[in-house]
């Protein structure tokens, strides 16, 4: 079922454990595995999970300018990050459309990664080569490295338990820390996208399969991508590809807070700054806003956002069950003037027409 598609290093291991497998940004990757797509979601929130997330792509940069060079790249400061954190941002084209959205790690000052979305590793990387290449020494590890995410309540506690160091459940938020996993050497990051507590795990490609069989035998039930799509549409993260590319700019899609046009006398001005700078002083046509659905009724993306006419003014990127909260929510973009919850929505999806909320932040927040 393969064909041209790649494998992670896992591969053998989720067909054994009867993983539905399917193709995913080039990839073959697992959709589900025997619980089921739901029953994944809810493991998730109410105990842990592991997910397969070696498709992710690693660019490390080495050297003086490691630093000058992210800065370049991202919108966020990077600059703020002390050695062991993390943030997360975006890269922009001069235009201001989104190149990628990403997570900016500090091992030290002269080394940084940046974690970017499978489908998008040959364009960043081009992207960072163009603009930032001559600035540091710029590593592809994709290949090198596996990434494994264990998400959950439990999921700290797992890893702790695992590495035999208690100290890491105290590795706050966007941190990061060295450790030794099932004889493997790690990198545990307090980060992840389901909206859960846990950890993305760093490790040698060849070290993945006893990582991942060491979570499993404690417990740690396997998940796929199926669910990891409902976790992170509650969490209301965005997904790339869908709710925002290189035809949407970050503030349009509700990502201004990593947009920092000022980062000091010292830091370069980003790619897309002056782009970005227009766009803030302008203001948007239109804001990417998260609906509930009132009453029956599933939203998928390409649905249409319709005006007083029912002509389509706007439509919908992400939409699905949300098994923990219930019901159907989404992401839909919509011009500015019918942003926000005093706006009612109309959406028409196949010649039906369902009536659904306006609601800001996430639909789902972890208990604290």
């Amino acid at each position: 079922m393969t064909g041209d598609l790649r494998t992670t290093p896992l591969h053998a291991l989720h067909l054994e454990h009867g993983a539905k497998m399917v193709p995913f940004a080039g990839w073959s990757m697992p959709l589900q595995f025997g619980l089921g797509i739901l029953e994944e979601h809810h493991t998730v929130r109410r105990a842990a999970g592991v997910f397969d997330v070696s498709h992710m792509g690693e660019v490390d940069f080495l050297g003086e300018g490691a630093l000058r060079a992210v800065q370049t790249l991202v919108t966020n400061d990077a600059g703020t990050l002390a050695d062991g954190r993390a943030l997360y941002t975006v890269t922009c084209r001069p235009d201001g459309g989104i190149v990628d959205d990403c997570i900016v790690y500090r091992f030290g000052p002269q080394h940084f990664r940046i974690v970017i979305n499978a489908a998008n590793v040959a364009k960043d990387l081009a992207h960072f080569r163009e603009h930032a290449g001559e600035l540091c020494e710029l590593v592809d590890r994709s290949d090198e490295l596996a990434l494994i995410a264990v998400q959950g309540p439990d999921a700290v506690g797992h890893v702790a338990t695992l590495a035999g160091d208690p100290s890491l459940r105290e590795v706050p938020g966007f941190g990061l820390r060295d450790a030794t996993l099932a004889g493997a050497s790690v990198t545990a990051a307090r980060t992840g996208y389901t909206g859960e507590d846990g950890f993305e795990l760093f490790m040698a490609a060849a070290d993945a399969p006893a990582v991942w069989s060491a979570l499993l035998d404690a417990g740690v039930a396997p998940i796929g991508l199926g669910a990891r799509d409902t976790l992170r549409l509650e969490a209301r993260l965005s997904l790339y590809g869908q709710d925002i590319d290189e035809t949407t700019n970050p503030y349009e899609a509700g990502l201004a807070w990593v947009v920092k046009l000022d980062k000091g006398p010292d830091a370069p001005l980003f790619v897309g700054h002056a782009a970005l700078s227009r766009i803030k002083a302008e203001g948007q046509s239109r804001r990417l806003v998260g609906f509930v659905v009132e009453g029956r009724g599933i939203v998928r993306p390409g649905a249409e956002v319709l005006g007083e006419g029912d002509e389509a003014v706007g439509h919908v990127t992400s939409g699905g069950p949300a098994p923990t909260v219930g019901g159907a929510i989404g992401l839909a973009y919509v011009p500015t003037a019918m942003a926000g919850s005093a706006h009612p929505l109309r959406i028409r999806q196949r010649g039906k027409i369902l009536a659904a909320r306006q609601v800001k932040g996430p639909f789902y927040k972890r208990p604290k």
